[in-house]
């Protein structure tokens, strides 16, 4: 069972993009995040008290406060930035960059944490990398393809993800890692809302298209579906096994992004998501090895 919901992970994880994109045709990008980050925050509260995380809320120091809610403003500006990225490109171009995010985390937290890279993390990077750029230039020609503001939104995206684990790891110590995730996504809603209402969004909420309303609404819930199911995995299975997974959930939006945008790769970019994927299985390598 535990396998299965490793898949279920992946699968989840991997459909979010897909319904982001479907809900942010007409609505705006911060407008959906604010909505999506509702539903998001309830399933990282459902896990906070199913591990009964809540009870250590109240000895949480103050360093550590700053540093959740420094950690969750960086999620938040993650998540506008994917949602912005979405919205101007393509799904198989947006999703390798923000998957990037992991290997930023290495880069960064080798510059800044002092920590060393082993011959498979430094492997990793180079074919991710390489990856990436083959997976970018695909497509050139086409639709938004043209505009390229979704490129730096999608690497603002991968920077402020990576930025959420350096902030965890420098400040966020003897914290449960549910209520950690509640207390940011706690930020992010408060955040989302406070940059709509700045912007004088508040009535685009009531103007946004009930198809598209749902399909932001499910983007929430496939997120909180995949972290409940990635949870549970690893609670009952091997993590050796479980981190792989999850991780190829790149290859179920790609997939999906060609069944219902019609984005195709190139021989090119199939090569670059080749490997994307055998670079993330490597960094599944090297964190297992860590641990």
């Amino acid at each position: 069972m535990w396998l299965l919901f490793a898949v279920g992970s992946a699968f989840f994880a991997g459909i979010t993009s897909i319904l982001a994109k479907c809900g942010i045709k007409e609505t705006d990008s911060t407008v959906a995040t604010a909505i999506r980050t509702i539903v998001v925050l309830l399933f990282s509260a459902l896990m906070a008290s199913i591990t009964s995380s809540f009870q250590a809320l109240y000895e949480i120091s103050a360093s550590t406060w700053l540093f959740l809610i420094l950690s969750g403003i960086a999620t938040g500006a993650s998540w506008l930035c994917y949602f912005r990225a979405l919205q101007k490109g393509d799904v198989n171009k947006v999703v390798p960059i923000d998957k990037s995010s992991t290997v930023l985390t290495m880069i960064l937290a080798f510059i800044i944490l002092r920590e060393s890279i082993s011959a498979l993390g430094i492997a990793a990077i180079v074919l991710i990398g390489i990856g990436t750029l083959l997976m970018i230039e695909q497509k050139k020609g086409s639709g938004n393809s043209n505009s390229r503001s979704w490129l730096a939104y999608a690497l603002l995206s991968a920077l402020f993800a990576a930025l959420t684990s350096i902030l965890g790891k420098i400040g966020i110590e003897g914290v449960d890692s549910n209520l950690g995730t509640t207390i940011r996504t706690a930020v992010v809603l408060i955040a989302s809302w406070l940059l709509v209402a700045v912007e004088g969004k508040a009535m685009d909420v009531r103007r946004i298209p009930k198809k598209e309303l749902i399909f932001i609404i499910l983007s929430g819930f496939a997120t909180g579906a995949s972290w409940l199911c990635y949870y549970k995995a690893l609670q009952d299975g091997e993590a050796s096994v479980v981190v792989p997974i999850d991780k190829m959930s790149i290859i179920v939006t790609i997939l999906f992004s060609r069944i219902i945008f019609k984005e195709h790769l190139s021989k090119k970019a199939a090569a670059g998501l080749f490997m994307i994927v055998l670079g993330t299985l490597l960094i599944a390598l090297h964190s297992i090895l860590q641990v």
